[in-house]
């Protein structure tokens, strides 16, 4: 793990080299590779190097995953961004960049310099939405990402500062006795509104339904890099958050968080049927990722072990198949030139491979076996019933829609004439189809060995 360690402090320097677009990309599948060593350490693993830096099995997964989605990243955008001469240097340099932050992030126990690097993600990925994103609206969709998230983060900051006065240390494992601080005052609302206070900044990136509308706008007007680290990284620093803060602040006696969890479930519902009403391709790829993380955020809120390890599956499944279905967005959009659902339809007729990965993660997306996202589902079924059998239904809705509209997005645009307008062009090449396997290898093959992800509480 040191190994790791001492290697993304040399990606750290990487941005700031004059090494060609090759040579940052297998430089990040060496890192990549190098990441997952920490498959075959002991389970249950926890170590603080120094005051600022600490990691556990759930840290070092979400760090595989970033180093393993930025190197898909690179592969993705070759096309858009490095053959049409789009300032590739300058884009290459953003998306390390990011990659650097992201990783310190995961790896810092400090809970005030945690927040400065979440909320200095933000910049990198509103570089790349206003630099190589589509239309002239990516300004505005700038904004709404930047003033949803940083306004929601406030009461976050001044929580921490606030822990950090009253307890003389602002590490995430000493904050721990806040708990019992604010139980000592004996008022209940005093803890509830805590816990709003901490956990709206998480929520907010996470998304979930009534703070998400940031999200479809974002994605839309992003390129495909941008839309890949939104859905595949940046979604899982509000997942990593809500885990890190809950167990460290230990919110099981919070009302508050019986209301989020209630509001999540039907959100997701709701956000399900929201899907049906889309005509843009990424649109409804993104309100999908707002259902998922309903899901997600059910079983971190069960206060069981079963629905803390399927929510870490789940955010893991999430990364590796939203990114690919955005990926695929990409491709469709490069050859048709539309992303309507009404308009690119029969692409079965003129892509046949291409429509053999769409299907093929779209029924990853509605956790079909073996995909890791059927086993997360497993998980987070029963540790939510448990909680209440009333969220039986929201459950068993959200599980029918997500299988309904991932069906709908397949058809609607593999099935049907072909269309006129679109001109001849060529296939897709080897590169793409590399992309794919390496989006859908792990997302079905973990299954085989599921307690490397699973088993880290």
């Amino acid at each position: 793990m040191l190994g790791l360690l001492f290697f993304n402090l040399t990606i750290l320097l990487i941005p700031f080299s004059k090494w060609s677009w090759y040579q940052k990309k297998w430089s990040l599948a060496a890192a990549s590779l190098l990441s997952m060593f920490h498959l075959f350490t002991p389970f249950f693993t926890y170590e603080a190097l120094n005051l600022l830096v600490a990691y556990d099995t759930m840290s070092t997964i979400l760090i595989s995953l970033t180093l393993w989605i930025t190197l898909m990243m690179m592969l993705a955008s070759q096309l858009s961004v490095k053959v049409n001469n789009n300032n590739h240097y300058m884009f290459s340099s953003f998306v390390l960049i990011l990659n650097s932050i992201l990783i310190m992030t995961f790896l810092c126990s400090s809970s005030l310099l945690f927040y400065f690097l979440f909320e200095a993600s933000l910049i990198p990925t509103l570089m790349l939405i206003l630099g190589w994103g589509y239309q002239p609206e990516r300004l505005q969709a700038g904004m709404y990402m930047m003033i949803y998230t940083v306004a929601a983060s406030l009461p976050l900051l001044l929580t921490i500062l606030w822990a950090t006065q009253k307890l003389s240390s602002n590490e995430m494992l000493v904050i721990n006795s806040l708990r019992l601080y604010v139980s000592s005052l004996g008022n209940l609302w005093t803890w509830n509104f805590l816990t709003f206070l901490l956990l709206t900044a998480f929520l907010v990136k996470l998304p979930m339904f009534t703070v998400h509308l940031w999200l479809p706008k974002a994605h839309v007007e992003a390129p495909v890099a941008g839309s890949m680290i939104l859905a595949a990284i940046l979604l899982k620093l509000g997942g990593y958050g809500i885990f890190r803060f809950y167990q460290c602040f230990n919110f099981i006696s919070s009302q508050a968080t019986m209301v989020i969890f209630s509001l999540a479930l039907w959100g997701g519902v709701l956000t399900s049927i929201i899907c049906f009403r889309q005509i843009d391709l990424k649109s409804l790829i993104a309100y999908s990722s707002i259902g998922h993380m309903s899901l997600m955020l059910a079983g971190v809120f069960s206060n069981s072990s079963w629905g803390w390890s399927g929510a870490l599956i789940l955010m893991l499944s999430h990364g590796f198949c939203s990114s690919a279905l955005f990926a695929l967005a990409n491709y469709t959009y490069e050859k048709t030139h539309t992303r309507s659902l009404f308009m690119s339809k029969g692409m079965l007729m003129l892509l046949p491979m291409l429509a053999m990965w769409w299907f093929l993660f779209c029924i990853m997306n509605m956790a079909a076996p073996p995909s890791i996202n059927l086993l997360g589902e497993i998980m987070i079924f029963p540790s939510t019933i448990f909680s209440s059998s009333y969220y039986l239904v929201s459950l068993g809705l959200m599980s029918f829609l997500a299988a309904l509209y991932s069906m709908y997005l397949y058809t609607a645009i593999q099935h049907g004439g072909s269309p006129k307008f679109i001109k001849p062009f060529s296939q897709l090449k080897a590169p793409g189809f590399t992309l794919f396997f390496l989006h859908w290898m792990p997302g079905n093959f973990l299954v085989l060995k599921s307690d490397l992800i699973s088993m880290w509480i």
